[in-house]
Order: structure tokens, then C-alpha cells, then sequence
């Protein structure tokens, strides 16, 4: 009998390119949302952030498109889904944490001008 690996839960913070079309950028993000899926994880809860300002450019973009899921997944797949990430030429940015819960609602405050 093979054994049950565990989970964890996770929360990705990933900018899209703002240059994508809505369409584009639903594929980026099913790209995604497949990845974790087909690996045994689950999605839990996405956050939509829209577009915003990136804090400094990154190869010469100025802006992006900003997502937050809230995921299950085995720990092992992690590995494989980050070295996709890389390949992902829409994915400008992604932070991964692992976290105790997932929140009900999240809410950035203001940056000052």
C-alpha cells in the first residue's frame, strides 16, 4: 500500500504581463490553475488584484497584472511547478509561501503618493 503524501496549503502571488489581452492572460493564468490540478492540488481561492504598478521595472515593463490563488498541493509537486513557472514567458513575477489557512478576503492598503 502506498503511502498518502501530504499536503500543504500555499499561497501564489503571480504578475502576469499587462501587455496580454484578457483572453491571453486567462490562458496564462488556466496555465496555471492546470498545473496545479494535474499534479493532485486543488484551487481554493483566487484573488484577482488587476493591474498595477510594478514597484521597479522588469525587463522593461512597468506594469502588471497581479493574481493571488490560494492552493492545496503535495509538497513534492512544488519543484516541478516552479521550473514551469520559469518557463512561463506571460509570468513576470510569482512568490510561493506556504501557509495555515486560507483567508476570506484580503486587502493591501494604499501605498502613500
Amino acid at each position: 500500500m502506498a503511502k498518502q503524501e501530504k499536503e500543504h496549503l500555499y499561497e501564489g502571488m503571480y504578475i502576469l504581463s499587462a501587455s496580454l489581452s484578457d483572453d491571453a492572460r486567462q490562458k496564462a493564468l488556466d496555465k496555471i490553475t492546470t498545473g496545479i490540478t494535474k499534479r493532485g492540488g486543488e484551487v481554493l481561492k483566487t484573488f484577482d488584484q488587476g493591474r498595477k504598478k510594478l514597484a521597479y521595472e522588469i525587463d522593461k515593463k512597468r506594469d502588471g497584472y497581479y493574481v493571488i490563488l490560494y492552493f492545496s498541493t503535495p509538497a513534492s509537486a512544488m519543484k516541478e511547478m516552479w521550473r514551469e513557472y520559469h518557463l512561463n514567458e506571460d509570468l513576470i513575477r510569482f512568490m510561493t509561501l506556504r501557509i495555515e489557512s486560507v483567508p476570506e478576503k484580503i486587502e493591501f492598503k494604499p501605498l502613500p503618493v
